[in-house]
């Protein structure tokens, strides 16, 4: 099985690194034809307004929506999330947004560059300690649907007065809104592998 990274824009070289320490076959995604044979796709961290250009004039677009729609599995991380969402409360009116998992999300909804945090997450059905997530810009998870299984939230705080889920997953899809490829914590790569060997 080989999975992909989409390679436009953001945090690729991380998120390849993390699946080789896996020993997991990586094919970087720039054109239309790197999408053919893959067993999943990661959609990394960036700037989730630049990626949607970007996947516009690389002829992107249309293909991968096509493979989403089939059931490709896809771990979309921080503008991942973004770009996988329903519904995105602060975005371009021009923008699209593929809809593959039931989320109403706010971009930079933990504040900008400078509210960067860290913190320890307790995540449902990974054994072990805490993972570590490190927020960058992160979104912010106003709604998930009923569909949606949240295995990371954090709890409320006096800037938002209600938990926040920030690890989602629907399906074959999985989103966060931090960067699990920053910390040499490869479990929720492991994780998306799995999901992957699922129907």
């Amino acid at each position: 099985m080989t999975v992909g990274v989409l390679a436009l824009q953001g945090d690729v070289r991380e998120h390849a690194a993390a699946l080789a320490a896996l020993d997991q076959p990586v094919q970087l995604v720039r054109r239309p034809r790197d999408l053919e044979g893959l067993a999943g796709l990661v959609l990394p961290g960036g700037e989730s307004t630049t990626l949607s250009l970007l996947l516009d004039s690389s002829g992107l677009r249309r293909p991968l929506a096509e493979a989403l729609g089939d059931g490709l599995p896809v771990f979309g991380t921080c503008a991942g999330m973004i770009l996988l969402a329903t519904d995105v409360l602060d975005g371009r009116d021009d923008q699209e947004y593929f809809g593959r998992i039931d989320l109403a999300v706010r971009r930079n909804g933990f504040g900008r560059q400078r509210a960067s945090f860290e913190c320890d997450l307790e995540v449902v059905g990974l054994d072990g300690t805490p993972v570590h997530a490190v927020f960058i810009r992160a979104p912010v998870v106003e709604h998930a649907g009923p569909g949606v299984e949240v295995l990371g939230t954090l709890p409320a705080t006096p800037d938002h007065p209600r938990p926040q889920p920030v690890l989602c997953r629907q399906g074959p899809v999985l989103v966060s809104s931090f960067h699990p490829e920053l910390t040499g914590d490869h479990r929720l790569h492991e994780l998306f592998l799995a999901m992957m060997g699922q129907p």
